[in-house]
């Protein structure tokens, strides 16, 4: 009894603070959004009313709402597989027995993750600038017509997924950089005795090995892609014609915008449905292949 006793006296600091920082705001967010909090409820709490499932009926017939959430998809099912895609490649090269300077290579690729986005949102619009931009010099000299990157709706949106890629793919790459020097050499010196090639080697070794680490970088970077704000918020404020207007920005301009705060709560609680739905279909691809193979 004792040691229970120690052990929960232990873990009570910590449960303390998952209870403060995460159940009593997920509790509280949850109340409000069956409710018309406002403005008005800030400044005295008499006028706040229970709306029961309203704020969500409005959402679902707010057409902003749907473009926001297409936006979205675009963002994810683009976003993820390209920065995966990008951390794999990289990983794998910093991998090799081939590769150089291996410190100074990990720690440039990394860089991006921790700089402050203000200042790589500096760089980028510079780069992406429609008259001056380089992007659009290089393209000029192999005879491309300069491309408004972020004022056209056509290219706005993979504007912002070549910057989030780039922003974000380090931190995946040092996670599957860390799998990848766990996976046995053994297994790698007994394939090349039988003749298997480089090919071979990733998808027969490699792959199956990592896919414990796949599904979870790709878990995060989904979640990660669903809850992106920043980068149009920076780049393009929503803008053009609201082509990046994702839905944790319709979401703050609801919340911090409107002062719709019982609204934007409600829009909180559709992205988790969405996220979780999203996650359980990796889970359940996940384990097909497992059984699979």
């Amino acid at each position: 009894m004792k040691a229970k006793q120690a052990g929960w006296l232990f873990v009570a600091p910590a449960l303390l603070a998952i209870a403060v920082f995460f159940v009593v705001p997920v509790a509280a967010a949850l109340a409000m959004s069956v409710t018309d909090f406002d403005i008005y409820a800030l400044a005295d709490l008499r006028n706040l009313r229970f709306v029961g499932l309203d704020n969500y009926a409005r959402l679902l017939a707010t057409p902003l709402f749907w473009q926001a959430l297409g936006n979205t998809m675009f963002f994810v099912l683009v976003g993820v597989p390209v920065s995966i895609g990008v951390s794999l490649g990289a990983a794998l090269l910093l991998n090799s027995p081939l590769a150089r300077f291996k410190g100074f290579y990990r720690t440039a690729l990394f860089a991006p993750v921790v700089t402050t986005l203000v200042a790589v949102a500096v760089v980028w619009r510079y780069l992406l600038h429609t008259r001056y931009g380089l992007i659009n010099h290089a393209l000029g000299a192999i005879g491309v017509s300069p491309v408004d990157w972020l004022g056209d709706p056509r290219w706005a949106m993979p504007a912002i997924v070549l910057l989030s890629v780039w922003k974000n793919f380090g931190y995946n790459m040092i996670i599957l950089l860390a799998g990848l020097q766990a996976i046995p050499k053994d297994l790698y010196e007994a394939a090349s005795l039988e003749g298997a090639n480089t090919w071979q080697q990733l998808r027969h070794i490699t792959l199956p090995a990592l896919a414990p680490v796949l599904l979870m970088v790709s878990i995060l970077t989904m979640a990660g892609h669903f809850q992106l704000f920043a980068e149009p918020y920076v780049m393009t404020q929503g803008g053009p014609a609201q082509r990046t207007v994702t839905v944790l920005y319709f979401m703050y301009e609801e919340g911090f915008k409107w002062w719709s705060l019982g609204s934007a709560s409600a829009v909180a609680f559709v992205l988790f449905v969405f996220m979780f739905v999203f996650t359980l279909l990796q889970l359940r691809v996940a384990r097909r292949s497992e059984g699979a193979a």
